[in-house]
């Protein structure tokens, strides 16, 4: 029985583009097809070197891979590159032992137009300076694992969106200089960078739509971060607290996360003040640095995520047209729902239409905080409460929804659902 070959007739622009979704070994071994696919592997736009490649490697080899590698990159008449990704895995591309030419290959890759360059190194080594000058990156990761970042003076990265930088030591006023000289930046993400010499992180940019800061470690307690982004449209934020300044309304934002276990209550209620116009919030924070004054209105916020172990009536007041409300408690006490206010906030009266309580037991104070909410939530149409204790039986939850279903409703149509 013949069967017909109809995915070679496809251009060579197609074929190279199915190539570019295989590992590099299976895209090589194609070239035994027939001589129309001998060389479209030296045309794939996506050429990644990933950790179990190089595992795989013996001394016998070594050399053919590296002369596969240098036509690969620098085969004449190449189409631009998409992307280049190099990632370590048990042994390093530049740990010396092999002689990798790991810059000469970044090198070939921004010579060829490269869009995309991903870099996850142990032993990163000196970067090439040509790649901060690159007009063709539009995202560029470096997980450079404790390495020395730094970026040139003339630092240009005119067409760059999307930057992360993981796990760095970044000197000076470099990182500075870089976000000052990517214009067109959207996304940026610090995620377990160190910043030596450099007292402030300074975030401007005016077309930014995503920022990640996630447990960077500032090498001097009175760092600084000022953030300057008006165009803000999802922040994450998860490290120990510092001198946030957001210089902008953030009038765009529409999601934030923040993650604050240790600092001081002024710090926060610097960052809490200027995410006071997001639509959504995801808020984990201990009740010794939570602030208890100077708390914003937040008018737009709709969903609030709460993570800790305290939130009063006194903050719902903070919180005017809450929709959907997430309660996850580490601990709880019972006295924050007992008559702390006489004044039932708006968001229960008017807006809040569902409720979700992950809570570590199921006691007294947990019927409380209920039935204050079900006693004032006017327009509540469901109510959610997940027990974390996983000992809780079957029978303990029957007997709480029962004691639940006896309390006050203000709202008729509301329903309790306990898992």
């Amino acid at each position: 029985m013949c069967v017909e070959d109809r995915i070679s007739n496809f251009s060579d622009h197609i074929l190279c583009h199915i190539l570019s979704f295989l590992p590099i070994k299976e895209a090589v071994r194609t070239s035994i097809i027939s001589t129309k696919w001998r060389n479209l592997f030296a045309s794939i736009s996506i050429i990644e070197f990933d950790g179990d490649l190089l595992g795989r490697l013996t001394d016998r080899n070594i050399d053919s891979f590296k002369n596969f590698v240098d036509g690969l990159l620098k085969f004449p008449d190449q189409v631009s590159l998409d992307c280049f990704r190099l990632r370590d895995g048990i042994s390093s591309w530049n740990d010396g032992d092999h002689d990798f030419d790991v810059s000469g290959w970044i090198c070939a890759a921004l010579c060829r137009g490269v869009k995309e360059i991903d870099l996850r190194l142990r032993n990163f080594g000196n970067v090439p300076p040509v790649l901060f000058t690159c007009h063709s990156l539009v995202n560029l990761t470096l997980d450079a694992v404790g390495s020395k970042i730094e970026v040139p003076s003339d630092v240009c990265l005119g067409n760059l969106k999307t930057f992360y930088l993981i796990e760095s030591v970044v000197v000076c006023d470099s990182i500075n200089r870089l976000i000052s000289n990517c214009h067109v930046l959207e996304d940026l993400a610090f995620l377990d960078c160190s910043f030596g010499n450099a007292s402030e992180l300074n975030i401007q940019s005016p077309l930014l739509k995503e920022l990640t800061l996630s447990y960077f470690n500032p090498i001097d307690i009175d760092h600084v971060v000022v953030i300057n982004a008006p165009n803000l449209v999802y922040f994450y934020y998860e490290l120990e607290i510092v001198k946030v300044y957001p210089l902008s309304d953030m009038k765009s934002l529409e999601k934030a996360e923040i993650c604050i276990l240790f600092g001081s209550e002024t710090d926060a209620s610097y960052l809490i003040q200027g995410i006071c116009n997001v639509r959504s919030l995801t808020l984990k924070i201990t009740k010794e640095i939570f602030p208890t004054s100077r708390l914003p209105i937040f008018y737009n916020l709709n969903e609030l995520e709460f993570c800790g172990d305290i939130c009063s009536v006194k903050f719902l007041h903070c919180v005017p047209n809450l929709k959907k409300l997430i309660l996850k408690y580490l601990n709880y006490a019972g006295t924050q729902w007992k008559g702390l206010c006489i004044e039932i906030p708006s968001c229960l009266s008017f807006h809040l239409k569902e409720i979700e309580i992950e809570i570590p037991r199921i006691d007294t104070h947990m019927i409380e905080m209920v039935s204050y909410l079900l006693d004032n939530a006017m327009v509540l149409e469901r109510l959610i409460i997940i027990s974390t204790n996983r000992l809780t039986t079957t029978t303990e939850k029957r007997k709480v929804r029962n004691q639940l279903l006896q309390l006050l409703k203000s709202s008729k149509k509301c329903l309790i659902v306990i898992l």
